[in-house]
């Protein structure tokens, strides 16, 4: 898989999938058992000091200093990067005014939100206008408005040229942000493609759920499960409520709603639901994989 200048890739997956993991292979902090990626055309492990040029990094966890101001982080970052120190202090204020921190320049990081501190590591990564970004969960920890902010932030990088790769749990924030999704299970990818594709190939179709009336009545299981055919997939149960999926090609709305009002009728069930599957369905759907095999 590739990447190209002005294209988001998201990399979604529930807490150990291994996206910080691969993170660190991607960037040269940790060497693969197995394969090679190559970044502006070096080998992120064998030519790193070409590769750090290229990249700005923004990690899971914040690597702050509880007494620095931002401002002063900002100028340290400027000093490793290599600018020039009668660059640096423009450079680093229009970062900081690009991430709304400007009132914040001379408070310790200690007394910031937690929001302001994952913009504060945003704005580190952009120091020296890197071309490619590796913004590992950046607005974890957000507040909805503050999140938006940032999706704008990213969207407007995106827009003049850069490359960047983004962390997430959230398939809305992948929705918006990224032209291509990759769900990580195990450390492996389960699926992988725009976020059209993935709607069209894993998407498509209904989820059904089902109250019964009693939950220990194996003979009104076995009623339920007659009653629909083998398209559809019994996903979940959880005392008295059953969860159905069906793939939109192989029934019509028209016969869901008949069965399921002929075993209201019939008191077999008490409530029922219909709804079209989204994005957080597929998702859903491939981590409970990864909760299977832990559990094993």
């Amino acid at each position: 898989m590739g990447i190209r200048s002005g294209e988001c890739f998201g990399l979604c997956g529930v807490n150990g999938a291994r996206k910080t993991t691969t993170f660190r292979m991607l960037i040269g902090d940790l060497y693969p058992t197995a394969g090679y990626a190559h970044i502006h055309g070096f080998d992120s492990m064998k030519e790193r000091r070409e590769v750090f040029k290229y990249i700005g990094y923004c990690p899971q966890f914040n690597g702050l200093f509880d007494e620095l101001t931002p401002i002063e982080h900002m100028l340290l970052m400027a000093l490793l990067r290599g600018i020039y120190y009668h660059d640096e202090g423009q450079h680093v204020y229009q970062l900081l005014k690009r991430l709304d921190l400007c009132e914040y320049l001379n408070i310790p990081v200690r007394k910031l939100s937690l929001g302001n501190r994952r913009k504060l590591s945003t704005a580190m990564a952009l120091v020296d206008n890197p071309s490619i970004l590796f913004l590992d969960e950046p607005t974890s920890g957000m507040d909805p408005s503050s999140r938006r902010f940032l999706w704008n932030v990213i969207r407007s990088l995106v827009k003049e040229g850069k490359s960047i790769i983004i962390t997430s749990h959230s398939m809305e924030e992948c929705e918006v942000l990224c032209s291509s999704i990759a769900i990580m299970v195990n450390g492996c990818f389960r699926c992988l493609g725009s976020t059209q594709h993935l709607k069209n190939r894993f998407g498509n179709g209904y989820t059904i759920k089902i109250r019964l009336k009693s939950s220990t009545n194996s003979t009104l299981d076995q009623t339920i499960l007659n009653c629909f055919s083998s398209n559809f997939i019994l996903k979940e149960r959880h005392i008295n409520i059953l969860q159905y999926e069906i793939a939109e090609i192989h029934v019509s709305l028209k016969d869901i709603f008949s069965k399921l009002e002929n075993l209201f009728i019939y008191e077999r069930i008490t409530d029922y639901s219909v709804s079209q599957n989204t994005l957080d369905n597929v998702f859903v759907n491939f981590v409970r994989d990864q909760f299977d095999a832990s559990q094993q």
